[in-house]
C-alpha cells in the first residue's frame, strides 16, 4: 500500500471518523460446513496509533463484538506510555510488544482465556526491535498476530520486506509442525487484483509488487489458507484499508491488507470471516474470524 500520509481530513470527511459501531448487532449464526456453530471469535485491527484510536472510541469494538481475542497492530506506543484504559481491559489478559523507536509499529493482544504461553518476535533482532509479532499458544492452536513491514514509498524498504518474508514463514512453519496456527494482522499485501480497487496503477507500489504478492503465494503454498478468499473467492470490493486522502473510504477505493490465515487442517472448523467496515477509528477497519474449536 502507499506509505502512511499525514492525517488531514476535510470537513466532509470528519463525520466518518466519529462514527460508532457499538450499537450495531454483530450476532451471527455462522457455522462450519457440517453445521457446528462458531464458539470462538477473534478480532484483528490495525489501529494506526493506539492513543489516537482510543480518542475515536476504538475500545467500543470490545462492546460491539464481545470477542474472545483481540489483536491490534501499529499501536505506535510503548507499554510504559500506554493509557491505562488500554493497558488493562476488564475480563482480558493483555500482552504488548513495542518498537525500540517510540511511536513506530507495535502489536497488542487481549485474550479472555490466558494462553499457555506467549512469545515475542521471530528470533531475528533487526525485525524484533521493531515490535512486529506476538505468538500466543492455546491448547488447540497457536495464534500469531503481526504487523508486517511496509515496502515503503518508492519501495525504499522492499529489501527489508524481502528479508522478512522467509524468516516469518519459517516461524509459522515451525509452529505449524507442533499444532495448527491462526495468523492475523496487517500483512501489508493485497494478494490478487481483486484485493484492491486500482490494481493496474499500483503494480510497483508498496503492497502490490510482484515480490510481495509472490511472498504471500509462497506462504499459502506451505499449507496455509487465506480464510476470507476461501469463503468468498470472487467477492469484489472487499477492503480493509483506505488512505485518508481523497475521501477514499467514502468512495470505497481501498485495499484488503488485513487477514486471518489458517493452517489448512483448521479449514473444516472455519465458520466465517467478516470485514467490519462500519467500525471507524483508523485508516483500517477491523476484521472478525468465527471458528468452531
Amino acid at each position: 500500500m502507499p506509505p502512511k500520509r499525514k492525517q488531514v481530513l476535510d470537513a466532509k470527511e470528519q463525520p466518518e471518523e466519529s462514527k460508532k459501531g457499538k450499537t450495531e448487532d454483530f450476532s451471527s449464526d455462522a457455522a462450519t460446513k457440517d453445521g457446528k456453530k462458531w464458539n470462538l471469535k477473534l478480532v484483528s485491527w490495525n489501529v494506526d496509533g493506539l492513543r489516537a484510536w482510543l480518542k475515536k472510541d476504538g475500545l467500543s469494538v470490545f462492546e460491539a463484538e464481545s470477542p474472545d481475542i483481540v489483536c491490534l497492530q501499529e499501536t505506535k506506543c510503548s507499554e510504559n506510555k500506554m493509557p491505562p484504559e488500554a493497558k488493562k481491559i476488564d475480563g482480558y489478559h493483555s500482552y504488548f510488544i513495542s518498537a525500540k523507536t517510540e511511536g513506530y509499529s507495535g502489536v497488542a493482544l487481549y485474550s479472555r482465556k490466558e494462553p499457555l504461553s506467549v512469545t515475542y518476535g521471530i528470533g531475528d533482532k533487526t525485525h524484533d526491535d521493531e515490535g512486529r509479532v506476538i505468538t500466543a499458544e492455546y491448547p488447540e492452536f497457536y495464534l500469531v498476530t503481526s504487523y508486517v513491514p511496509n515496502a515503503g514509498r518508492k519501495l525504499v524498504t522492499l529489501d527489508k520486506r524481502m528479508d522478512w518474508d522467509p524468516k516469518f514463514q519459517k516461524h509459522l512453519k515451525d509452529l505449524d509442525a507442533k499444532k495448527p496456527i491462526i495468523l492475523c494482522g496487517d500483512l501489508n499485501v493485497a494478494h490478487n487484483e481483486i484485493d484492491l480497487a486500482n490494481p493496474k496503477g499500483n503494480k510497483r507500489n508498496a503492497g502490490f509488487t510482484q515480490e510481495e504478492r509472490d511472498g504471500f503465494t509462497d506462504l499459502l503454498s506451505e499449507g496455509f489458507v487465506d480464510s476470507f478468499r476461501h469463503l468468498y473467492p470472487k467477492k469484489e470490493k472487499q477492503y480493509t484499508f483506505w488512505t485518508y486522502m481523497g475521501n477514499c473510504r467514502a468512495k470505497n477505493v481501498g485495499w484488503r491488507l488485513d487477514y486471518f490465515v489458517l493452517s489448512e487442517r483448521l479449514v473444516p472448523q472455519l465458520c466465517d470471516n467478516l470485514i467490519r467496515t462500519s467500525l471507524y477509528g483508523s485508516d483500517h477497519c477491523p476484521i472478525t474470524l468465527l471458528m468452531h474449536m
